[in-house]
């Protein structure tokens, strides 16, 4: 029995091939999956018209030779004809097979097809062509007596409407596409066109033909780097120019595309041309492999015409040769031949003609001067030149230096046969990396974060180095000259630039289907994964795994780490990673996520793991998953203090569930999760999400008759109104959630709500409410069978109220409560150790300090705070711990201090929404800067303070800046002593009957100064 996949003979009673891990008794057919090609659309141009009065067999006759021609030169440079249109076709470069030439090649094709339908002689066809470069699904549709591979996606339609757009005979191209076959082809840009399906104008550009340059002279001028390192390739290479002084040496430089083979060979061999050498270089070209004897074409040209421009040897190194060699380098050149024993000769005799007046004219050119003949890219070279070339390498000449490049799946078979060193080009080291991007993006330390990512990304590939960072400033992530770039933006992702995406897809392409798809399962798994958990995923038999894991080390595709993770597997570099995933469909990506979902879930080392199950379960599209390990993933958060993070996950988690069928039971579990969520939301600062939470939660709630999850809905929307509405609207639904929640009989709900409302009543300036009620939370909590809703502990609530009481006491100058009230609170920081609480904590204890007469204390106490809360995220109290950070700055006389940090609390409480913040900071923001000396800003902030707290009924605040206008109006006229004396009064009248005792007392011996002094003006 044969393997369909390998071919191997297998036992058949098998199940699997233990060569090749193949599943036995299906048939291996392509997969579907997407790749980054270029579209070639074409058609013939009114072919109705011409036809239109013709029978059916005129009208084949009249089209088919257009067709063919169009299908001739597709395949003429290697492409796929995925869809024939009648009167066209559409094809498919870089596909099924990857190669990084597709946009070059498709270019060419389409240049070759225009010229040959010109060529037919019919003035009536005339063609038109469009092309893109972009991403396509791949498929092969199978038929009852055929298969035809085809391409789906968006980029064939903008391949179809550049063709539709295209005139007589012309070629139009996207962008994408001239990007990439830039400097091969010439272009003319025809600036932005309407194409019909597309809202926006498109560039678009004109093939006005193939160019001249190599595609060395290509990559050198896109180049953006020096040279760097390559010490022991150019010593072995040195070695090589010594030794031609006995006989001929070969050396082959090995290599993966864009491991910088071209720019080692060049700068050697330049560096030669420097001592005395003459260069030959000649390369194999990717749209002339079909041409026979093109790369020897390109070897012979230089060298003859190097002797003829050359005036100390006039001599022509032809006329040696016998006559039929002479023939046979006529027969290379292109050059007409009238000797008839050529026409007679056999094809064996001329090729070994060929070969031999080749190999007489590189002798004769190393007899007359050391010569380094550089030959790239061998992996394209035309197989005629191929037997020539491997003649001229096996030479035995003296001072001849042969200098070859290939890739890995391009290794001649001849190539033992000459002796040659093989030089393996590894990518560079970390140091020689960074000395490109030093040299690319500048030796500043400040992208040194992004350099090493990028060294990280492209595992030092000198190619991809210089395609990522093109692409940063390209994009304008990167701003500034080469050698001076500035990171303007941070970068999520470094993404693979498409200039080297078919150079990796290539690479993927030299391993078998069955290697491919363990490569697949290990970028499901992520950049780094365990040997045994790809063979949970795999269930392959342990040979073929074996097997196949070892092909793919070989390969440097995957590779064995040395890791505290036993047996662990990690791509050669990221990029390799993003393509392997990125070119399978959705659907098979769908498969493999729910294949790793169920192996880590049985595997008891990361059922702890909810952050990783969460991402592969959303990936697998498996929404009940995705919603129990997002929960879990951010309880997890929440335990650890990263509430940001603790949000995104309830994110998914609320998402996920969303998608699942609709039940009563899953709405009762929305509402819940939305109340569990609402501390993440709350603490980092996005109080407004927080608000919808409730919203949305209370609307569930009301759909499915809960009352008891309306309350908590309720609560919730409370206490975001706290901080992100005005007094007035956060009282009202406070005190009708406190009811609400009295009736339903949930003591756990009815304490937060209750503290809420406690916390509303403090904002709207009513203290002496606020502490009634916040008094009788507390003496609750103190209970050992204290409740607390969802998401909450009793003893986290517990100390929310000795925190908001302390603060409440301390306005009402009531320090000895106050300092009881906050050593609870530290007490409870103290024991539970956690972030939040600590800043709590702090928050309360700077304000006590404070009020304490002691901003030397209270800065040192809210310095802590403001670090604590930045380090972890806790963003509600960034605002408010900046704004009293300020406070006890100007009470210590650090003006200047005081006023960047106040204007930095009041962004802070703009960003959030925290209205009452917003309005505090402005408040002692006026003070700092009237104590800077800019009384006439410093009165118009804080008008716009009271004004402001006066209509959204902050009485508190209100009052607050009544003081502070009467502090910073000058008395330097009746009109203004009015205004200071009416604003004291009014600051009394308001302390006095909210509670503020301490602003009370300041604002009537402030008063009662004023009177003393009578009609005195200052």
């Amino acid at each position: 029995m044969i393997c369909q996949a390998c071919q191997s003979t297998i036992d058949p009673s098998d199940s699997w091939c233990r060569k090749c891990g193949a599943p036995l008794g299906q048939r291996v057919d392509p997969d579907n999956e997407r790749r980054f090609v270029t579209i070639l659309r074409a058609d013939v141009i009114d072919s109705t018209g011409l036809v239109a009065e013709l029978g059916p067999e005129e009208a084949v006759s009249r089209l088919e030779p257009a067709l063919a021609a169009m299908r001739g030169a597709v395949r003429q440079f290697g492409g796929i004809v995925s869809k024939e249109l009648g009167d066209g076709l559409a094809a498919v470069f870089g596909a099924p097979i990857a190669d990084d030439n597709h946009a070059p090649l498709a270019c060419h094709a389409a240049i070759e097809l225009v010229r040959r339908v010109a060529s037919l002689g019919d003035p009536g066809l005339k063609v038109r062509v469009g092309l893109h470069s972009g991403h396509v699904v791949a498929y092969m549709v199978a038929s009852e007596f055929s298969k035809v591979y085809e391409i789906g996606g968006p980029a064939q339609h903008l391949a179809a409407r550049l063709e539709a757009a295209a005139e007589a005979n012309q070629i139009y191209v996207s962008e994408a596409c001239q990007s990439l076959a830039d400097g091969h082809v010439r272009f003319e840009f025809l600036g932005p066109k309407v194409l019909r399906g597309f809202n926006e104008p498109l560039p678009v550009y004109r093939i006005m033909g193939a160019s001249d340059l190599s595609s060395w002279r290509v990559r050198r001028a896109r180049s953006i780097s020096r040279f760097v390192d390559r010490t022991t390739e150019r010593t072995l290479l040195a070695r090589a120019a010594e030794g031609t002084s006995e006989i001929r040496q070969t050396v082959l430089l090995l290599g993966d595309a864009g491991i910088g083979k071209s720019r080692l060979a060049h700068e050697f061999g330049q560096g030669l041309r420097a001592d005395g050498w003459s260069l030959v270089a000649a390369e194999c070209s990717p749209n002339l492999q079909g041409a026979p004897f093109s790369t020897l074409k390109r070897v012979l040209l230089p060298i003859l015409e190097a002797v003829a421009k050359d005036p100390d040897d006039p001599a022509d190194p032809r006329k040696d040769l016998p006559a039929i060699q002479q023939c046979a380098l006529d027969a290379v050149l292109d050059f007409p031949i009238s000797d008839p024993q050529w026409n007679d000769l056999e094809p064996d005799a001329r090729r070994r003609a060929i070969s031999d007046a080749s190999c007489a004219i590189v002798e004769g050119m190393a007899h007359r001067q050391r010569t380094v003949l550089l030959i790239e890219d061998l992996h394209w070279i035309d197989r005629a030149s191929d037997m020539v070339v491997a003649m001229i390498a096996s030479l035995r000449t003296p001072g001849l230096l042969v200098l070859l490049t290939t890739r890995p799946d391009g290794m001649p078979v001849w190539i033992a046969s000459c002796h040659a060193e093989v030089v393996a080009m590894r990518p560079l080291d970390d140091d020689s990396g960074l000395a490109m991007l030093a040299d690319m993006l500048g030796p500043s330390e400040t992208n040194a974060d992004l350099k090493h990512r990028i060294i990280s990304h492209t595992s030092n590939v000198p190619l991809f180095i210089e395609e990522v960072c093109r692409g940063l400033k390209d994009s304008g992530t990167l701003r500034g000259q080469w050698g001076d770039l500035a990171l303007v933006r941070p970068i999520d992702e470094l993404g693979i630039p498409a200039s080297i995406q078919g150079v990796i897809a290539a690479r993927l392409d030299r391993v078998s289907k069955q290697e491919r798809s363990i490569l697949q399962i290990a970028a499901t798994l992520g950049p780094r994964s365990s040997e045994v958990m790809l063979r949970k995923v795999a269930g392959l038999p342990e040979d073929a795994l074996q097997n196949r894991l070892s092909t793919l080390d070989r390969a440097e595709l995957l590779v064995r780490i040395d890791s505290e993770l036993e047996d662990a597997l990690e791509f050669r570099h990221e990029m390799v990673r993003q393509v392997t995933y990125d070119s399978m469909v959705e659907k098979v990506r769908e498969n493999l996520h729910a294949r790793v979902v169920t192996a880590l879930e049985n595997d008891e080392a990361w059922r702890d793991a909810p952050e990783r199950l969460c991402y592969h379960a959303t990936q697998a599209k498996d929404w009940q998953k995705a919603f129990s390990h997002g929960r879990s993933a951010a309880r997890k958060c929440l335990v650890r203090s990263a509430y940001a993070d603790a949000a995104d996950y309830f994110e998914i988690a609320m998402n996920s569930l969303d998608k699942t069928p609709m039940t009563r039971s899953r709405e009762a579990d929305a509402v819940d999760l939305r109340m569990e969520a609402r501390m993440a939301f709350m603490w980092s600062g996005c109080v407004a999400r927080a608000l919808e939470l409730g919203n949305e939660a209370e609307q569930r709630a009301d759909a499915i008759n809960d009352v008891g999850r309306k309350v908590a809905a309720m609560t919730v929307r409370a206490s975001a109104q706290n901080f992100y509405g005005t007094p007035s609207e956060a009282v009202a639904i406070g005190e009708a959630v406190v009811r609400l929640a009295a009736e339903w009989g949930n003591q756990g709900w009815s304490n937060l709500a209750q503290y809420g409302l406690g916390q509303a009543y403090f904002v709207a300036g009513r203290y002496h409410s606020a502490e009634k009620l916040l008094a009788a939370v507390r003496a609750r909590l103190l209970d050992p069978e204290a409740h607390a809703p969802i998401g909450t502990t009793p003893k986290y609530l517990l100390l929310l109220c000795c925190m908001m009481s302390s603060i409440t006491h301390t306005v009402m100058g009531e320090l000895e409560a106050a300092e009881q009230l906050q050593q609870q609170a530290a007490a409870i920081a103290e024991e539970t150790g956690r972030p939040y609480d600590r800043v709590a904590a702090a928050y309360s204890g700077g304000w006590l300090m404070l009020g304490q007469g002691d901003p030397a204390a209270a800065a040192a106490i809210l310095e802590d705070g403001f670090v604590l809360a930045q380090k972890h995220g806790i963003r509600l109290f960034v605002p408010v711990l900046a704004c009293h950070l300020g406070m006890a700055y100007l009470e210590q006389g650090l003006f200047e201090r005081a006023r960047g940090m106040l204007t930095e609390a009041r962004e802070e409480a703009k960003a959030v929404g925290y209205t009452s913040a917003v309005l505090r900071s402005l408040i002692y923001l006026a003070l700092a800067t009237w104590r800077l000396g800019e009384a006439k800003a410093a009165q118009t902030m804080l008008r716009e303070a009271r004004n402001t707290a006066r209509q959204q009924g902050f009485s508190g605040l209100e009052a607050e800046a009544l003081f502070g206008e009467a502090v910073v109006t000058p008395v330097t006229s009746e009109d203004n002593k009015a205004a200071v004396l009416a604003s004291l009064r009014a600051a009394i009248a308001i302390a006095s009957e909210s509670g503020a005792r301490p602003l009370q007392c300041k604002a009537e011996a402030m008063l009662a100064g004023m009177l003393a002094r009578g009609n005195e003006l200052s």
